[in-house]
């Protein structure tokens, strides 16, 4: 039966509505979420979509197009330079070390060398949506190994520029490249003339861009018309993309290099912020066709040799990349969760294996064969993350012979405060403090951080504050206050009940990121509790009102005053936060009653009518001053 396309996606929407809540609850992620709901709606199981396989793959397409085009357009210019050494340097060895191992296995194995090049390059190649998507949920985006797996995938997505030029010269003599696509440049001209001709459409490309792209932002921004620049963003990827599929490209490589043209546009913001909510939906719309278009009668007609193929592929791959996460002086806990996250293959596999069966490189039952493997290892990624989070991890960190060295490195100062954690939080608190003469013992569990800090001249200590011998070398017993900065709430935890059990005259001074982190501590006992983003958002609602005419002695003075107010409330909300009804009915009364007091506390009146402070109560302020 062949639905319509609202039916489609009808069924992709209440899939992923169903899935992915049931996913995060789990703690799976929402990755997995959608790889599951495109398995159960896919043609192997429920079949509601994609019998025939096409509908999977336009999907599929389309969410890599809009992924990669947004990709391209948050790429800064100044970032590419600042992380050259990285992404020249890591990402391509990686590229260079995964194909050369992958072909010699295809060598190895029987295949002709045109093949196993093929296969090389192909599989060399880790997926960007999945490995950023999880990364980025995981909070580990910004830690050693995420800036490391982004700099891979990088020049990975650069790399496939290269490789699809280099295709054609590999193509088998019965190349029937020609009939599965549109392509009129390209046709019947000698393999080194098609990959000039690939070359030139690129540089075409950037050359245009650079010089045609401002001038007509500027024609669409002064038609004030706001969503012209959704279309002529629209318009772009889909021009660009039908230029590279007529030299034989792929369309979400030319969405690429539209969206890096866009970055170097003044307009980039008001674009992407335009754009920005269509991007998880097309990532969960990709992710779900990939589940999707899991061939499970081809895995089970021959599983064991689908299954070594996956398992061999992803061990090989994450050796070399530990391997050169070692080399590149990665520590071995980062490094570990490096070389897990990039281990499967991308998705521009699905691409360059199409173009290898275009071009008669590779059998379509091999295709068939890959595809399968490369739909698996991806699905299989988020699973691994999570057994790396909840299994590896914590038995790494009470293991690993490079924690207990560094945690026997002798502490040789002894203050009065201890910093418990020295990211984004603690670090502004330990500069605060130093400016004013005061310093500090400093420690921190993140090593990449402690070395990139002491090269910097930073005392800075590598180890676990929750332990009770690290804590008594770095002087508690002397110390007057422990200031906690962890990372995470379960690191925070870990220290305050270590400290409230053996060093209990430590005045503790602790980070929360939410509300349920301050009833946590308040459980604990602890008195003195710092809600992450509560004095900024405080001190920019003043910030405000100031703007708005209100004098700054009055917007500081309500600040303290709402301040007082919601940590008194939270004393009393911790309690009967267990009670969801009683709890609900309680914040709403706290709510009415905050507002009767500020309104009451207030001297100015805003005037809605006419925009402004009322005269009369700016001069009955005066007065009161």
């Amino acid at each position: 039966m062949e639905h319509s396309y609202f039916f489609i996606a009808m069924i992709y929407l209440a899939a992923a509505v169903i899935f992915i809540p049931i996913a995060k609850k789990l703690g799976l992620g929402s990755v997995l979420g959608y790889l599951l709901a495109g398995i159960v709606i896919g043609p192997s199981l429920l079949g509601f979509i994609g019998q025939e396989g096409q509908d999977i793959m336009h999907f599929a397409e389309f969410g890599v197009v809009m992924m990669l085009f947004l990709i391209g357009i948050e790429l800064e210019p100044a970032l590419l330079w600042n992380m050259r050494a990285p992404i020249l340097g890591l990402g391509g060895l990686q590229v260079l070390i995964s194909t050369a191992a992958i072909a010699g296995l295809a060598l190895l194995l029987g295949q002709p060398l045109n093949a196993s090049l093929a296969l090389g390059m192909t599989l060399s190649l880790s997926s960007t949506a999945i490995v950023l998507q999880s990364l980025k949920e995981k909070g580990q985006l910004s830690s050693a190994a995420g800036q490391s797996a982004f700099s891979v995938l990088l020049f990975q997505d650069i790399a496939v520029i290269p490789m699809l030029a280099i295709f054609p010269l590999l193509a088998g003599p019965d190349s029937n490249s020609a009939a599965d696509h549109t392509s009129s440049l390209r046709d019947n001209l000698p393999a080194w003339m098609q990959t000039l001709v690939v070359l030139a459409a690129v540089v075409v490309i950037i050359v245009a861009g650079q010089y045609l792209v401002r001038p007509l932002l500027r024609v669409v921004a002064r038609t004030r018309v706001r969503e012209l620049f959704t279309a002529f963003a629209l318009l772009l990827v889909v021009a660009i993309s039908v230029l590279m599929s007529l030299v034989g490209l792929s369309p979400a490589l030319g969405a690429f290099l539209g969206g890096v043209v866009l970055a170097n546009s003044e307009y980039k913001h008001e674009l992407e912020s335009d754009i920005e909510p269509f991007k998880g939906l097309l990532l969960g719309l990709f992710f779900m066709a990939v589940g999707a278009s899991i061939d499970f009668k081809l895995v089970m007609s021959m599983p064991w040799v689908i299954l070594g193929l996956v398992v061999s592929l992803m061990i090989l791959k994450m050796i070399i990349l530990l391997g050169l996460g070692k080399a590149f002086r990665i520590s071995m806990e980062q490094n570990l969760l490096f070389g897990m996250a990039l281990s499967q293959i991308g998705e521009f596999a699905f691409v360059l294996l199409a173009f290898t069966q275009q071009n008669n490189i590779l059998p379509p039952r091999m295709v068939s064969i890959m595809t399968a493997v490369v739909a698996l290892s991806m699905a299989l990624t988020p699973l691994l993350l999570l057994i790396y989070e909840r299994l590896i991890q914590p038995r790494f960190n009470q293991a690993s012979p490079e924690t207990n060295t560094r945690e026997a490195d002798e502490i040789q100062e002894k203050h009065p405060i201890i910093i418990a954690g020295f990211g984004r939080f603690g670090n502004i608190v330990g500069r605060f403090l130093r400016v004013n003469g005061v310093k500090a013992t400093i420690l921190d569990l993140d090593s990449d951080r402690v070395d990139a800090l002491q090269n910097l001249g930073v005392k800075v200590y590598y180890g676990d504050a929750s332990r009770r011998d690290l804590l008594e070398a770095a002087g508690a017993a002397d110390a007057k206050i422990i200031i906690v900065a962890m990372d995470t709430v379960e690191q925070t935890l870990d220290v305050v009940k270590m400290v409230r059990k053996h060093f209990p005259h430590l005045q503790m001074l602790v980070k929360a990121e939410h509300i349920p982190d301050t009833y946590e501590l308040m459980d604990l006992g602890v008195l003195h509790i710092y809600r992450e983003t509560l004095d900024t958002s405080l001190r920019m609602g003043a910030d405000a009102l100031q703007m708005l005419g209100i004098r700054a002695y009055h917007a500081h003075r309500n600040i303290s005053t709402f301040r007082k107010q919601d940590e008194k409330a939270l004393k009393g909300l911790s309690a009967i936060r267990n009670d969801k009804k009683l709890y609900i009915n309680t914040v709403k009364a706290r709510i009415e009653e905050l507002e009767k007091l500020m309104s009451n506390e207030r001297v100015t009146k805003w005037n809605p009518s006419a925009q402004g402070w009322d005269e009369q109560s700016l001069i009955d302020e005066a007065n009161q001053d």
